[in-house]
């Protein structure tokens, strides 16, 4: 049975007498048609906040961690650098990020919420935690947490 009509039943290999696993079922591609499955149900109602799938997650990291730094941010964040600084602007100019120079170390540029984050959080944060929830009814709750943790198992030993 077909899983993805991307993937139709097996083709050929390209060197004979190689067995290559099948791509549908390889990690990486499989990682990304999930991330692109689950990602499909958050879109939607960011676009509708007018907020990216990056600037979302730098503001969550904000609200999880609390002000800090850019470099480190970016990393939790899953940002480069320079997408960060164009990201930041638009933050920034849309009051939801605020940056400040380290007092230490005037290089460092620290990063919190801004004023308009909190009205934004009280309204996206519902309608993530609903989406959450309908992935988590269709997937199941036992299911969902043994995903995550061998996800969490496998980045672990990266």
């Amino acid at each position: 049975m077909d899983l993805d009509p991307l993937f139709p039943q097996a083709g050929r290999a390209s060197l004979p007498g190689q067995k290559q696993r099948l791509t549908r079922r390889s990690l990486p591609i499989a990682l990304l048609l999930a991330r692109e499955a689950t990602m499909a149900r958050f879109r939607p109602m960011l676009a509708r906040h007018d907020i990216t799938e990056q600037q979302w997650r730098v503001i969550r990291m904000l609200d999880e961690y609390g002000e800090m730094d850019a470099s480190l941010l970016a990393r939790r964040a899953l940002v480069r650098a320079p997408s960060l600084t164009r990201i930041v602007r638009v933050l920034e100019k849309r009051k939801l990020l605020r940056k400040r120079a380290d007092k230490l170390d005037s290089r460092r540029v620290l990063l919190s919420l801004g004023p308009a984050a909190g009205p934004l959080m009280a309204e996206v944060t519902p309608e993530s935690l609903a989406i959450y929830k309908e992935i988590e009814s269709s997937f199941g709750q036992r299911d969902m947490t043994l995903l995550l943790d061998l996800l969490e198992r496998l980045i672990a030993r990266g």
